[in-house]
């Protein structure tokens, strides 16, 4: 009889657990993949519904009233993404992050906050679990969020003046709101929080000081993204790309700036400390297209439906809701999960740096929304 195969997306593995070759297992029995990178960052889009229409994510010319979301019951239930993140969890993840499209739009995200929030983290330790929101309703939800055991989270905030805020969002949705909201999850204990903002030359660039003078001496890390070319939708071109050297040069001509440490292995952020004594705070650049970091990428991406894709720039996913769905068992589901990262190297931005100015060709890249940023 022939041994038991399960199926995910193109590819087809053995049922039973495999037998994972030493070079691709670290010293510490974490999972590697081709590259020798580790497994340890799983980001959840709970929804690909979201109330903000940002031109560099969702388009409101693609992304119009006509746009077909996905059906609720295409969705992963909470059962079946707890599920599959204890897997995960078991293969060496150690931080798991809420992503959406809007993660607040979901109903009852509390409850699966609450369910993950269970899961026991490396060493037996705390699993670190993160959410990222565009704030809008996260005034509301900050308290009930946090009883629920959330850890913290990133806030994505392009402008602080309001007329460029409003016209970056699309949804004409104030700026003061998001800032409530982030207000309201500092009481709540849901920090450090980090604020997000995309980078656009021409576009929003002129708010880089304005951002950095409003939450110096806060507990706060703001990241300063350069533009990507994510999805197939956004219109991306290099020449709207501000090289985080230049944003950090901007920063450090009025505050003092001083270098800090990554904070953890993979840490996607350069970041930078302000020199003054006591003042709270700090700045950080994400520079995947004028310097990639993929050499040290761990993070994998559960969409909304349930495919595990590798690499956000990635165009295919792996179906695990196929097999969480058609009976597979725990073991079925951890070693399709181990061998699709045994195969993983991606390296899109490394790729895309060495093209020079223009991205690669290849498949459609999917879009953010659906698999988080």
């Amino acid at each position: 009889m022939s041994a038991k195969v399960i199926a995910v997306a193109d590819h087809r593995y053995p049922a039973s657990a495999p037998r994972i070759p030493a070079r691709l297992v670290a010293p510490s029995g974490e999972l590697l993949d081709s590259l020798h990178r580790p497994l340890r960052d799983l980001r959840i889009s709970v929804t690909d519904r979201c109330n903000f229409r940002c031109s560099y994510c969702m388009p409101r010319e693609v992304f119009d009233r006509d746009y077909s979301f996905l059906p609720h019951s295409s969705l992963l239930t909470f059962e079946e993404i707890v599920r599959i993140a204890r897997l995960f969890v078991a293969h060496g993840v150690r931080k798991i992050r809420l992503t959406g499209g809007e993660p607040l739009l979901r109903r009852d995200l509390e409850r699966l906050v609450a369910m993950l929030a269970e899961l026991p983290g490396a060493d037996g330790g705390r699993l670190d679990l993160t959410l990222t929101t565009n704030g809008s309703i996260l005034a509301r939800k900050a308290e009930a969020l946090k009883a629920a055991g959330l850890g913290r989270v990133t806030v994505s905030l392009d402008a602080i003046d309001d007329r460029v805020f409003r016209r970056m969002n699309d949804a004409d949705f104030p700026v003061a709101d998001v800032l409530r909201g982030i207000d309201a999850a500092e009481r709540a204990g849901l920090g450090p929080i980090k604020v997000n903002m995309v980078v656009k030359r021409g576009t929003n660039d002129q708010e880089i000081l304005p951002m950095a003078r409003h939450f110096r001496g806060r507990d706060v890390a703001l990241r300063f993204i350069e533009y990507m070319d994510v999805g197939a939708t956004n219109g991306w071109r290099m020449d709207e790309v501000l090289p985080s050297a230049e944003v950090v040069e901007r920063v450090a001509e009025e505050f003092a700036l001083l270098p800090l440490p990554a904070s953890a292995p993979g840490e996607t952020a350069a970041r930078w400390r302000y020199a003054e004594p006591g003042v709270a705070g700090e700045i950080g650049t994400i520079s995947s297209v004028t310097q990639a970091f993929c050499s040290d990428c761990n993070r994998a991406r559960l969409s909304t439906e349930g495919k595990l894709f590798l690499c956000l720039f990635a165009s295919r996913g792996h179906d695990l809701r196929a097999l969480v769905r058609g009976g597979a068992s725990d073991a079925e589901i951890a070693a399709a999960i181990g061998l699709v990262w045994q195969q993983r190297d991606d390296r899109y931005s490394e790729l895309r740096s060495a093209a020079g100015p223009q991205a690669p060709a290849g498949e459609k890249r999917v879009e953010m929304h659906y698999i988080g940023g």
